[in-house]
């Protein structure tokens, strides 16, 4: 029966996308990739380890969709470019970028070593900038429409102790996704942000999993933490036309954390 209104199934649709993913070797890079080839995209899995990225492009296939990986330092921009590059040859325009690469690094602002805070602010921050600008400006020159996700964090919002560098570079990459979606809305290029909270991945497992992890995470409102999974929604929402006029948003999704902070 219809009623004349779309299916989720369609106004979620990534068929005919070209998605290309960094840091998508594991966590929620690798999430987004699979779900985005569960919805149609052809995906470019990018990410330095390339046994990891092999093995989600083939389990990606056998499950029936398209994916190819690409090992590439997405703070380096030539490596970055032939990444594109790949995408085009294999699969044309890349219309769908996503900015996941990250890292955190626990430091007092007094003890950090210098070098420690050049690689974080490098690739929570600059590679962002960068390889947004890039795929952008693909975009552009194949008069394509298309969107960017970044992945922020609820650290942009508040600020812990012994990780004020990744406050800094989260909260930048927030302001970059409203300031960047102004410059190429005209383009009809969409840029978006998810900022999570904790979520489980190989990264963090240990500690969140722990029992001064499992203490903390019985404050939370939702009284867990979150799965790669839990941001399926979000995710897919900022990567299809279901957002189609939604540009420069950070979406919060952290099992009601950042209610809790100063509470």
């Amino acid at each position: 029966m219809s009623l004349g209104s779309p299916l989720a199934s369609d106004v979620f649709n990534l068929k005919g996308r070209v998605a290309l993913i960094t840091g998508a070797s594991s966590g929620l890079g690798a999430r987004f990739a699979e779900v985005a080839a569960a919805n149609g995209a052809s995906v470019v899995l990018t990410a330095r380890r390339e046994d990891k990225l092999k093995e989600i492009a083939a389990r990606i296939e056998n499950a029936g969709g398209k994916a190819i990986s690409v090992a590439c330092d997405v703070t380096d921009d030539a490596s970055m470019a032939r990444a594109f590059d790949a995408a085009e040859k294999k699969f044309g325009t890349v219309d769908l970028f996503v900015a996941n690469a990250g890292m955190a690094r626990l430091g007092k602002v007094l003890d950090m070593p210098e070098d420690e805070y050049r690689k974080l602010m490098a690739l929570d921050m600059d590679a962002v900038f960068f390889n947004s600008r890039e795929a952008a400006k693909r975009m552009i020159a194949a008069n394509k429409p298309g969107a960017i996700v970044t992945t922020a964090s609820i650290a942009a919002f508040i600020v812990e102790r012994n990780i004020v560098a990744y406050n800094m570079a989260k909260a930048a990459v927030m302001q970059f996704t409203k300031g960047f979606a102004l410059e190429v809305a005209r383009k009809n290029i969409r840029v978006n942000a998810i900022a999570p909270g904790y979520v489980v991945t190989d990264i963090n497992r240990d500690f969140l999993l722990s029992p001064k992890g499992q203490e903390a995470k019985e404050k939370l409102p939702l009284a867990r933490y979150g799965e790669t999974d839990d941001l399926d929604g979000v995710f897919l929402l900022l990567a299809s036309n279901a957002s189609r006029w939604m540009t420069g948003s950070t979406v919060v999704i952290d099992g009601g954390h950042i209610l809790t902070v100063g509470g």
